[in-house]
């Protein structure tokens, strides 16, 4: 029975994978194939990844030794400019899959669930981002990643680029209903390890929060699903374990709340989501307003909240005695001058609002807008698709 590999071993596999890149056969970090079809570019990149694993010697090992698949997870694929789950996201990941299991039978692909982290032995992340085209045009960047669970070592990755012939970016529903911008360091160490090249260490925040990761991932397939108790059940569960203590999940018990109705429970909730992002200065609300104005949405069904949400901002913030800058953004439609103004207009009638609230915080904010210079999406659909486009941040400043 062969032994499990290792730190040592890997470093001797790490150093003969230098060895074989000094000697003309370097691994692959990029897949630069210019821009195919979507389903093309998944096919390149998830074939690039899986030829640069093939070459390593811990691989070729196991090939000469005839050992069983490799067992493999896939945590959930993510938008790298908003952190978000959309269609185009689950395209990609379901491409990989269907690629993997008809052409690389060495891998065997294990649903990401916490029984199933126990059992393999790499890990695939991956991320879709918007980017400039040939000629000028949009294009779509795919990157994936394996790493290494023993080792948190990157061995491949690989990337390719797909033409934007009306890719469905939608959010899925968790995110489409969610209140703020869900990416915080975790989410960003998924994102950057997407793109780390091999050799290297996987983010380090993100993998050691990983078996979190995996109820999380439960928790937000059972509230797509409309399962709200049982995604409910799956956040409180996350939020208990090392490491739970991330927007995704605090974020996630306020909608499953929400959505059942408790309306008490769903404000607590709220409010520490709030309290994490004002700690971590990092809470972009998607206040949505009707077009060309500052009043909020007309449709209750969006606006509802809001008053709840403007309640728990205000007194999180003069709780936490935090000097906070009000910052409106706008969607990419309309003249640059026309969205600047409004997007001041917004978070001055929000600064208001949270004065209302909290008198004492007056002379600790201010407001300030960017129209369209910081969307996230840039779409210019004025849809669901760019909601985090139109959303208003509360930036933590010093207090003078």
């Amino acid at each position: 029975m062969q032994k499990p590999i290792t730190k040592t071993h890997w470093s001797i596999a790490a150093i003969a994978l230098l060895v074989l890149t000094a000697c003309g056969a370097p691994p692959v970090a990029t897949t630069d194939t210019g821009d195919l079809s979507f389903d093309q570019a998944v096919t390149s990149a998830t074939d690039g990844l899986i030829a640069q694993a093939d070459k390593l010697p811990s691989f070729l090992a196991d090939v000469e030794a005839k050992i069983a698949k490799r067992k493999v997870v896939i945590d959930p694929m993510l938008d790298a400019s908003s952190g978000q789950q959309t269609a185009l996201t689950q395209r990609l990941e379901q491409g990989v899959i269907a690629r993997m299991r008809a052409t690389h039978p060495q891998f065997e692909i294990l649903p990401f669930e916490p029984a199933n982290l126990a059992k393999a032995s790499h890990l695939i992340t991956g991320t879709t981002t918007r980017v400039q085209g040939d000629k000028g045009s949009r294009a779509v960047r795919i990157d994936l990643a394996l790493t290494d669970l023993k080792t948190r070592n990157v061995v491949a990755q690989a990337s390719a680029r797909a033409r934007d012939e009306g890719l469905d970016t939608s959010p899925t529903a968790y995110y489409s209903d969610s209140p703020i911008l869900v990416k915080d360091n975790v989410v960003d160490g998924y994102i950057r390890t997407s793109a780390t090249r091999p050799v290297n260490l996987a983010d380090g925040v993100y993998l050691e929060r990983i078996s979190t990761a995996t109820l999380i991932s439960d928790a937000a397939r059972a509230y797509n699903a409309g399962q709200y108790d049982q995604s409910l059940a799956f956040y409180q569960q996350a939020a208990g374990a090392t490491g739970g203590e991330q927007l995704r999940v605090l974020n996630g018990i306020y909608l499953a709340e929400w959505k059942l109705g408790r309306t008490a429970d769903a404000e607590r909730a709220f409010g520490k989501v709030v309290a994490f992002g004002i700690t971590n200065n990092n809470l972009g609300v998607k206040f949505l307003f009707n077009p060309g104005t500052t009043e909020f949405w007309s449709d209750p069904k969006v606006s509802g909240p809001y008053p709840m949400w403007l309640r728990q901002i205000a007194r999180q913030s003069a709780t936490a005695k935090a000097c906070i800058n009000i910052v409106g953004h706008t969607s990419h439609t309309g003249s640059a001058t026309l969205n600047d103004r409004l997007s001041e207009q917004r978070a001055a009638y929000i600064k208001q609002r949270l004065e209302t609230e909290a008198p004492e915080l007056s002379s600790r904010s201010g407001a300030s807008g960017m129209g369209f210079r910081e969307n996230i999406v840039g779409t210019g659909t004025d849809d669901a698709r760019d909601a985090l486009d139109r959303r208003v941040e509360f930036k933590i400043v010093s207090c003078r």
